[in-house]
């Protein structure tokens, strides 16, 4: 497991504040941050999640006071009813989150499930509520260049990822009242040490040399580094009065080129980048494919390539920060270059060797 000194150092953490916080997810990348973040900010925190976060045993001694889980399913109200019973606010993190699978699925955990929390939590006296969203909720397919934050809009989501995550934007949205405070954050595209999803990923197949860019890695887009989306969801929970009702894209507010990026990870593990590059409309066909194939001979398990995916490596999308800033009061500290450094003390020589 990756555990954040930053967030675990006794120096940092503030007097106990006595109030606890819900967050649901808790075992993701993401989720673990966050629940260290409000911990060294002095809340009491409960993770809510359906296997075991273990974060228990990594926290020092002084924060295990502060700190209990509840193991339990969105889907279950009795579960959510236990997790949100004695507690002031929720950061609710936890969704169904993959390129692949079908509707149902998906509707039934970031919608349902959002509206099941939403309701106990309403109906328990619980007054505040942070929700996180994606930017892909509000992505119809063409670039994003400087966009503030664009409505949700279900009916031009991406894939069915996208489209629960608009329906369950709106649905946490239309809660937002004067004694129950329902913010909204878009996290875009979150990564750092022990990222499983984007770093290693690219890490892997850069070093195998199965990574092409796509139109040469042109497009401009915008990452959010761990360190700084943790401090932004407690930023956003202290000040859920303030953006309540308003939806906020949050980045690092460095756009750089994909082929930029990945090569900014790729040197600091020691790993060639990608050094071939593939037409994106080549590569949305291979993905459309990929993922006909995948269905029929490999259900479940995530293509190679998807026609997403390709979309996503091949189209602009950076956002104009201006409003996130203002209303949450907040700068990310950790620089794009700075992540890059982090990932090279963490990794070592691990995808070069």
């Amino acid at each position: 497991m990756v555990v954040s000194l930053r967030s675990l150092d006794p120096k940092v953490c503030l007097p106990e504040l006595g109030e606890t916080v819900l967050v649901t997810g808790a075992s993701g990348l993401l989720g673990r941050e966050v629940v260290f973040a409000l911990l060294r900010a002095g809340y009491s925190v409960r993770a809510f999640q359906r296997g075991d976060a273990q974060l228990e045993e990594v926290l020092p001694q002084h924060l295990r006071g502060r700190f209990w889980q509840v193991r339990g399913s969105l889907t279950d109200p009795g579960a959510v009813e236990q997790a949100l019973t004695g507690v002031d606010g929720v950061v609710h993190l936890a969704a169904k989150v993959s390129v692949v699978g079908q509707w149902e699925d998906y509707r039934q955990v970031n919608v349902e499930g959002s509206r099941t929390l939403l309701e106990t939590a309403q109906t328990l006296g619980v007054s505040k509520f942070l929700h996180t969203s994606s930017p892909s909720a509000a992505h119809t397919g063409s670039s994003i260049v400087g966009e503030g934050n664009p409505p949700a809009s279900p009916n031009h989501a991406r894939g069915n990822y996208a489209r629960s995550k608009a329906e369950s934007e709106l649905l946490a949205l239309s809660y937002n009242s004067d004694r129950f405070w329902v913010g909204v954050l878009r996290p875009h595209l979150v990564w750092g040490p022990g990222d499983t999803q984007l770093v290693e990923r690219v890490l892997e197949r850069a070093a195998a040399g199965r990574l092409p860019l796509l139109n040469r890695g042109s497009a401009m887009i915008d990452t959010l580094y761990i360190d700084n989306a943790a401090d932004a969801f407690v930023r956003g929970y202290q000040r859920l009065e303030a953006i309540r009702g308003i939806p906020l894209v949050v980045t690092n507010g460095q756009p750089r080129p994909v082929a930029e990026v990945i090569a900014g990870m790729c040197a600091a593990c020691g790993v060639k980048p990608p050094a071939y590059s593939v037409p994106a409309p080549v590569a949305y066909g291979a993905g459309l494919v990929m993922e006909k194939l995948w269905k029929v001979f490999a259900p479940g398990e995530i293509p190679p390539l998807t026609s997403f995916l390709a979309e996503q490596l091949s189209t602009a999308h950076w956002f104009d920060q201006g409003t996130t800033r203002s209303l949450l009061g907040w700068e990310p500290e950790v620089s794009l270059e700075q992540g890059y450094q982090a990932l090279g003390r963490f990794y070592g020589d691990r995808f070069s060797s």
